[in-house]
This record gives structure tokens, C-alpha cells and sequence, in this order.
């Protein structure tokens, strides 16, 4: 028996990790599939009048043991992948694609399921059941249930391919990150880095019988070279290498798959009836429109672009004055940057992260968790991992009932793809009156402790770490009957909020004091650093502001317009960037070909909805602010009308039910310092 189609006799039911080779995988993917295939067929075929139960309720709780088992591989793909699992992914992503248009293009069971939407306003649903009846109509309806049958065959076709591309895209990256070391012999060239960071340099050159110092493009060892680092000339090394991935014209170039993704993309909106795919994927956005986006993008570019060009000017003359550089390179940026907030807020990093130490910021972030959410966190060895660096949690409330399994992966490693993410191993929903909680996971990439100090964070990191913990609770606090709606399946620009809502509290003296303390002398952070880090949190905001806008408008320049026409990547990418472009061009450079976000995972089209969800998340942290950052009686609004929706209702309505009135851009602009507060 594979113990991969079967349900798991483990604490909790979760994932058995150690237990599954990776020869398990791809029967247990056609077995999956076949019972899946099932489980469609007896709601098709079945003789009963279609109802709301038997077809759309069905529908959404067939294919349990395949969803369950998609998660497990492909968290595995982005987490612990080697080139076994990465081949398996290769010959599994089409047969699933293959499979999900078996069903939206059933005609049978979409007549079933519109004959149920059909008659909605007679039926007795509730919003959660609407919510979901509609969901269901529309996941037919935009995937080509109306199409001809020649139309059909192409939409097949187009979904088989790219999701073959995107794989491909995705492991061209890591492979290219993989394969880069920079190999210092001299110390000299290490000058000016921080010994943590020099520390681990070395150490990782020792785990691959080197000498010297091993410099890598995993953040945790870009960042500080880049930021710290005086070699001039070997920041311009690293960096045109970081620019450079899949960008080279060699077998792990990415230029022709970024040109077949973005065409396919547009030949399947158009085949479904949509001027472009940001048309196709915005509909069910609460921007609605590439035009709204648009605007929305360039209005913050107005009040941001004249900020960010005086910051340029500044940190130009600054760079200027301190080491007479003439011209400043994208090389320069993070290195310069520091040196002047050093100089402005006699603040840098390297003083602020042994407040930082992993162990702490975890407990602090739980600490807030529970002081908002009435959540207790207890770290458990009763579960199976997939990686020794694993940590794994039980997560309860005030009343000892479980409320979901939590993973946590912080430290980089060659089989786990750069960033950091919030996924789901098993997502909440409530069938035959039992609330099955849900298995959550975050991941990101730290610095990993050395021989003489533990995992230091910057406080970058542990605003990242607060980030990911907010999809965290959004997963775990989840509270809905249907698996499709819960957690964080919700519209893609508001699945930001609960993340970029709790990196607030990494600024509040309250919170920090909770957990910020010395990793040597157990001191609290001082009120001193505390009024540093909130003086510095707008340091750059122009600069910064302007950066995701030009991600936002390269995201739409590739899905927001026809793009058949384009033929050079690089090119293409310059007349988007023209607007926003403070640095000189790097010509061995490019950002399309590593852009991840949206040509990998699922922020195609939506890259916009980060500066989206920081309106709704100022506007949103406003009122904690107003009534005091552990108000018991906000959290509590934030938790029973937004973190345990999901997606049971348009995300406007649950916005405003949580702060009574519809977010203002005010409180954004105001935090950021780009107008008066």
C-alpha cells in the first residue's frame, strides 16, 4: 500500500515525511487522480436533480486525497527538492493540468452546476454557500466550460505547456543560484563585513573543502556583501551575477520562457474572451481592472517619484563626498545606503541584531499572537519533518483545543529555492460537523548561527519574519466550512494584509520589548535604538516605493497589453522601467528572466497588489494605533472579520465590517513620510 494514498495513521495527520520516497510520488499521483476522477464522475452522472449539496458541496470536497498530495510534493519541490523530485514535477504538472481542464471542461457536470446557479435567488444559501456557488460557476466559465470544442483542445494545449515553462523558469533560478561561488582567498577583499557574516563566509567554505571565504547569491550572503562589503569591484561581480540569472544565453537561459509564458498567457485570455491576462485575472481582484491598477500605480508613482529622485540625489552626492564615486551603480545602493543611515540615525544593522537572535523573535512573535489572538504555541517532536533544521508546533487556544500544526524552515540549504513564503500542508474546513484543523508552514532563507553566535537577524529579516507569520495566522485562525474558501483563498490583492498588518508591530516599543534583548547580556533593546528604528523606517521610502512600483508596471507591461509583438526581453523590460529608473542600465542584466513572482508563482498580474495591501494595512494598523496596539477588542474584530473569512465574501465588505469604513491612502502616504502627517 502507498502510504501516500492512504490517510495518514500519524499525530495529527499530518505528513510522514521520512516515510516517502520519492519512487512513491508518481503512482501515488495517478491513483490520486483515478479516485479523484471518481469522485467527478458519481457527481456527473448522478440521477438526482442537481442541488447546491450534491453538486457545488460535492464538488468542493472531491479530489481530497490529490490536493492533499499536491501540497505535500510541491512544498517539497520549493523547500527540499533535488533533481529526482525536480523531474517528477516535470512529468506530474502536465497530467495535473490535464486533469483540472478535465473538470472545467466537463460540459455535463458545468450543466449541473449552472443549473444550480441558475436558480441561486430561489435557493436558501448563506453568504459562505453564495460565495462559493458563484465561485464554482465562475471557475467553469473562465476556464473555457463555454468554449467550442476546437477551442477547447487549444486551451488544453496552452495550460499543458505552460505549466511545463513555469517549472522550467523556476529551476533554471535555482540552479543558476546554485552554481554561483565567489571564492576569496585574501581577506583583505572582506573588508569592511561584519564578522557574523565573515564567520559564515568561512564556514561554508569549509563545508565544501575550501580555504577561504565562499560567497553565494542565497540572500543570507548576498545582502551582507552587498551592503557591507569595500571592495568596490567585487560588489559589481556579485551583483552582475545576481542580475544576470538565467540571463546569459546558455541552457539555463530564461528568455524565451518568459517570452512563451507572457504570449500563452495572452492567446488563453483571449480564447476566453478577455482583452489581455491581467483582463482575465484582475476580474476576480478587487481592482477589477488593468486600468485601476494602472492608475493606482501611477498616483503613487507622482507622489513618490519627486522623494525618491531627491533621496538618488543625496545618496549620489553623498557617495560622491565620502569616496569621490562619480557615477552610482546599482552595486553602490545598499552600500551607500547604509553608510548614511549610519551617519543620519547613527544606526546600522550589525548593532541592532544581537537584539535579534531567531530563537527570541520566534518567541516574541508568538508572544503578540497570543497576547491579540489567544493563541498558545508548544513546540512538539511528535511529528514527522522533512528537514532535521525543521521546527514544528501544536497551536492551541485558551481552551487547550487545537488550532492548527505549524512548521517553521529558516535557514537556506541547495535544495530550497531563495525568499521566504507562507504555504499550506493541509488547508481547515468543517464536513460531517467537524472542524478539521489546518497544517501551516513557513519558510524563509536566515543567516544561520556559526560556531561563535547564534542566528542573528537584521531587522529586515525579522520584519520578513513577522510578514510570513501574518499569512501564518491567516492559515491557522481560518474558520470557514469549504476547503476552497479558507485561509488565505482569498483575492490575491488582499491576501497581503494580514502579512504586511503584523511587520507594524516589529516598530512598537511595546512589542519589541517583548522579545528585542540582548543575546549576551539578556538587556532590553534601549528606547534609544526604539526611536532610531521608528526615525529610520521612512529612511529611503521614496526610493523604496519607487522600486515595487517599477515591479508593478513591468508585472502589467507583461500581461496588461499585447505581447506578441515583443522579441527582446531586455529591451521590453527598459521601456517599462523608463519612468522609474534611477540606476544606470547594467547591460548584462535583467529582471524578467528571474522575476519569480510572476512568472513562477502566482503573482502574474498582481505584483501591484503589495502596494495595494500596504494602503489597507496602514489604514488597517491606524486603528490599533488609535485604540492601542494589543486592543483586545480590534484584534478581535480583525480576527472574527478578516483572518478567519477567508474568502467567504468580497474582501471590501469584510474590510469594512473590521474598521467600519473603506481604507484611505492617507495613512500609507502619512506613514511613509511622503505627505505630511
Amino acid at each position: 500500500m502507498n502510504i501516500l494514498n492512504s490517510k495518514f495513521d500519524t499525530p495529527y495527520h499530518t505528513a510522514p515525511f521520512s516515510k516517502i520516497k520519492n519512487e512513491d510520488y508518481m503512482p501515488a499521483f495517478l491513483k490520486a487522480i483515478e479516485k479523484a476522477r471518481a469522485e467527478i464522475d458519481a457527481i456527473t452522472l448522478s440521477n438526482e436533480a442537481p442541488t447546491f449539496e450534491n453538486t457545488i458541496e460535492a464538488l468542493d470536497f472531491s479530489g481530497e486525497e490529490l490536493d492533499r498530495l499536491s501540497s505535500i510534493f510541491f512544498n517539497l519541490n520549493s523547500a527540499e527538492t533535488n533533481d529526482e523530485i525536480q523531474k517528477i514535477a516535470q512529468e506530474v504538472s502536465p497530467l495535473l493540468s490535464e486533469f483540472g481542464n478535465d473538470i472545467t471542461l466537463n460540459e455535463d457536470l458545468f450543466k449541473r452546476v449552472k443549473s444550480v446557479y441558475d436558480q441561486k435567488s430561489d435557493l436558501d444559501l448563506t453568504t459562505e454557500q453564495r460565495t462559493l456557488l458563484d465561485k464554482k460557476y465562475k471557475s467553469f466559465s473562465r476556464n473555457g466550460a463555454n468554449l467550442s470544442e476546437e477551442k477547447k483542445t487549444r486551451l488544453r494545449e496552452i495550460d499543458k505547456t505552460l505549466s511545463k515553462l513555469k517549472l522550467q523558469f523556476g529551476e533554471n533560478i535555482l540552479a543558476e543560484t546554485n552554481t554561483y561561488e565567489m571564492h576569496l582567498t585574501n581577506e583583505n577583499d572582506l573588508a569592511g563585513l561584519p564578522e557574523g557574516a565573515k564567520e559564515a563566509a568561512q564556514q561554508l567554505a569549509e563545508s565544501k573543502d575550501k580555504t577561504g571565504w565562499l560567497i553565494t547569491l542565497d540572500y543570507p550572503s548576498y545582502i551582507p556583501f552587498m551592503t557591507y562589503a569595500d571592495n568596490r569591484e567585487l560588489r559589481k561581480e556579485l551583483a552582475i551575477a545576481a542580475g544576470a540569472k538565467a540571463f546569459k544565453g546558455d541552457e539555463l537561459d530564461n528568455q524565451d520562457n518568459v517570452l512563451q509564458i507572457a504570449k500563452l498567457r495572452y492567446e488563453r485570455a483571449n480564447l476566453l474572451g478577455y482583452k489581455t491576462h491581467a483582463h482575465f485575472v484582475l476580474e476576480e481582484r478587487m481592482a477589477k481592472t488593468p486600468e485601476t491598477v494602472e492608475r493606482f500605480l501611477n498616483e503613487l508613482l507622482e507622489k513618490a517619484k519627486p522623494a525618491a529622485v531627491k533621496e538618488f540625489a543625496n545618496l549620489e552626492q553623498f557617495a560622491k563626498d565620502l569616496d569621490g564615486i562619480d557615477r552610482l551603480e546599482k552595486w553602490d545602493g545598499s552600500y551607500y545606503s547604509e553608510k548614511l543611515k549610519q551617519k543620519l540615525f547613527s544606526l546600522d544593522d550589525e548593532q541592532l541584531k544581537p537584539y535579534f537572535k531567531l530563537e527570541n523573535v520566534i518567541d516574541g512573535v508568538f508572544t503578540i499572537a497570543e497576547r491579540l489572538f489567544d493563541l498558545k504555541f508548544e513546540e512538539i517532536d511528535t511529528i514527522d519533518k522533512y528537514h532535521e533544521d525543521v521546527l514544528t508546533y501544536k497551536v492551541t487556544d485558551t481552551k487547550g483545543n487545537l488550532v492548527s500544526i505549524f512548521y517553521a524552515d529558516f535557514f537556506p540549504r541547495p535544495g530550497k529555492r531563495n525568499g521566504a513564503w507562507m504555504t499550506v500542508y493541509k488547508p481547515q474546513y468543517i464536513k460531517n460537523g467537524v472542524n478539521d484543523r489546518p497544517h501551516i508552514s513557513n519558510v524563509c532563507n536566515f543567516t544561520k548561527p556559526t560556531k561563535s553566535k547564534p542566528s542573528l537577524l537584521t531587522f529586515n529579516e525579522v520584519t520578513t519574519l513577522f510578514h510570513e507569520f501574518g499569512h501564518g495566522l491567516h492559515g491557522m485562525l481560518a474558520n470557514t466550512t469549504y476547503p476552497s474558501l479558507s485561509g488565505t483563498s482569498v483575492f490575491w490583492d488582499f491576501v497581503e494584509l494580514p502579512s504586511q498588518i503584523l511587520e507594524n508591530w516589529c516598530y512598537e516599543k511595546e512589542a519589541l520589548e517583548l522579545f528585542a534583548t540582548h543575546y549576551e547580556t539578556g538587556e532590553v533593546i534601549p528606547m534609544e535604538l526604539i526611536k532610531k528604528i521608528k526615525a529610520s523606517a521612512t529612511f529611503h521610502e521614496g526610493m523604496q516605493t519607487l522600486r515595487q512600483i517599477s515591479f508593478g508596471l513591468l508585472d502589467m507591461s507583461w500581461h496588461g497589453q499585447d505581447p506578441t509583438s515583443i522579441t527582446n526581453v531586455k529591451a521590453h523590460e527598459l521601456e517599462a522601467f523608463a519612468n522609474t529608473k534611477l540606476y544606470p542600465d547594467v547591460k548584462e542584466n535583467c529582471m524578467s528572466t528571474s522575476f519569480s513572482h510572476i512568472f513562477q508563482g502566482g503573482y502574474s498580474s498582481g505584483y501591484y497588489s503589495y502596494k495595494w495591501a500596504e494602503v489597507l494595512d496602514a489604514d488597517a494598523f491606524e486603528y490599533f494605533l488609535e485604540e492601542g496596539v494589543f486592543n483586545k477588542d480590534v484584534a478581535e474584530k480583525f480576527k472574527d472579520y478578516v483572518l478567519s473569512q477567508g474568502g467567504t465574501d468580497d474582501p471590501m465588505t469584510l474590510y469594512k465590517r473590521f474598521r467600519g469604513q473603506e481604507p484611505r491612502p492617507d495613512a500609507l502616504l502619512k506613514r511613509a513620510g511622503l505627505i505630511a502627517k
